[in-house]
């Protein structure tokens, strides 16, 4: 029966010692030994380098070295081979020592024999093969770790960050230097959010697919799916929380502008549609009102003051359906290349007086060396007036203020538009782009449905943020080539 080979080197300046070890392996029966001896430590150091061995067997003393120290290069060297201690005398500090430098086993040369000598050297291979293994995943799950796309991090059981791969890093813009002690909490962009994932990980060690809003250390809002478990200690006393962050921004954005081109459709349908079913019989209204005004020439005062009403009101139903037409339908654009702070500065003049009679400032902050953009200034004014005027209407204190900012971000241009205002219920704010939704007394509902309208036929995405007593943020962004 063919016994397994092992191939060992041993590193031992002592002729006498390397012989009778020899010896003992000679008469190990259950492998068979193929032992290289070299008494230069520096020689046996560049043997190991080359990795032709299973297995080291080092002297403790060694000339001017011991074995600790070549046990000590080996670990610097992150060489990974069995290696076992050898010593004359039995020191209980050699042992841990020799443990602690990373010997496999640490055996006395006058208790050596051959059953020893084959029990730490099977021990040794094992350890060894369990090491070499961990050490494999390690290496796999280390690039997983270090190479993926998703942002991942580990934190201690009070939710510190002790490690985080390049893409937590690249993604919420934080630099390594500035990292550390940074606490979980830090990445939520609202505190009700991290308290909900640290009671569900404390109580049940576990957050799944939990979509949240999380923020760059700029405070750039990213929408995210956060997934976090809690590791329990192994053995080592080590325990801690791990996640993984996938952006969904781009995907949420997707989906927004689909469902806005849908939205669009739809109300322009039903526009059509209302268009269609009332002026029939408005215009049969306005005939039989006309012939009424006639038979009704020498009628009394209060006849004709009905009249007009009635002429009035059809007038403004007429006005009403055409208004929602237009917010609805596609916009034939005139497209010129043009700086967008022009634009933001003719605005601002048409709407300062409006603000200033409510006391109200207007901070206007332009990046500078903005690249221009195709828009249709006209409709692109339209649009912009609607939430500014929105804006202004919305404040009611005397410490009003309209924030416009522009900024270059990811080869997009983003528009900023701030007011701190009353803000907008969280359940309002879906429906401030539908047709006839308005808070106003005297509004129509169809200023922000144009709005978004000439966005859309612009391709400019919009986003809207708001807290009730705190204000209301459009952010627009214009896409530039390339």
């Amino acid at each position: 029966m063919n016994r397994e080979e092992i191939k060992i080197l041993l590193i031992e300046d002592d002729e006498d010692d390397a012989f009778l070890i020899q010896e003992y392996l000679s008469d190990v029966k259950n492998f068979r030994s193929q032992l290289d001896w070299e008494p230069n430590p520096d020689l046996g150091i560049q043997k190991i380098r080359e990795g032709h061995y299973d297995l080291v067997l080092i002297d403790f003393y060694l000339g001017k070295s011991t074995g600790l120290s070549l046990l000590d290069q080996l670990t610097r060297e992150k060489i990974l081979i069995p290696a076992i201690l050898l010593t004359g005398r039995n020191d209980a500090q050699i042992d841990v020592d020799a443990s602690l430098a990373g010997a496999f086993d640490y055996l006395v040369k006058g208790d050596l024999r051959p059953d020893i000598l084959e029990r730490s050297i099977r021990y040794s291979l094992r350890q060894g093969r369990i090491i070499r293994e961990l050490n494999e995943k390690e290496k796999k799950y280390r690039s997983l770790f270090e190479r993926s796309l998703d942002s991942i991090f580990l934190t201690d059981k009070d939710f510190n960050l002790i490690e985080i791969n390049d893409s937590f890093f690249e993604f919420f813009r934080y630099e390594r230097s500035s990292s550390f002690g940074l606490h979980l909490s830090e990445i939520f962009s609202e505190k009700e959010d991290f308290l909900v994932c640290k009671s569900l990980l404390e109580d049940i060690g576990l957050v799944k697919d939990f979509e949240v809003v999380l923020q760059t250390s700029d405070k750039e809002q990213k929408t995210c799916l956060f997934n976090c478990i809690f590791i329990p200690d192994q053995g080592d006393g080590f325990s801690c929380y791990q996640g993984i962050i996938r952006d969904l921004t781009l995907w949420k954005k997707l989906e927004m502008d689909m469902m806005v081109a849908e939205k669009l459709s739809m109300t322009g349908k039903l526009a059509r549609t209302i268009a269609h079913e009332i002026r029939n019989p408005l215009t049969n209204l306005n005939l039989a009102l006309d012939n009424l005004k006639e038979d009704m020439a020498f009628a009394d005062e209060s006849a004709t003051v009905y009249t007009e009403i009635i002429q009035r009101s059809s007038n403004r139903i007429e006005s009403l359906i055409g208004d929602l037409l237009n917010s609805s339908k596609p916009k034939d654009l005139q497209l010129e290349l043009i700086a967008l702070d022009v634009i933001l500065r003719d605005i601002i003049d048409l709407v300062k007086d409006r603000a200033t009679l409510k006391g109200i400032d207007i901070e206007l902050g332009i990046a500078s060396d903005l690249p221009r953009v195709y828009v249709d200034k006209e409709k692109l004014s339209i649009a912009l007036v609607n939430i500014m005027i929105n804006g202004i209407e919305a404040i009611d204190h005397a410490e009003g203020e309209l924030n416009v900012q522009t900024m270059l971000r990811n080869n997009s241009i983003f528009l900023r538009i701030a007011d701190n205002g009353k803000g907008i219920e969280k359940e309002d704010l879906k429906k401030i782009f539908d047709p006839f939704y308005t808070n106003k007394p005297t509004g129509t509902g169809l200023g922000l449905t144009s709005t978004l309208n000439i966005l859309s036929s612009h391709n400019a995405g919009i986003q809207v943020d708001s807290k009730v007593g705190e204000g209301t943020v459009f952010e627009i962004e214009f896409k530039l080539p390339g």
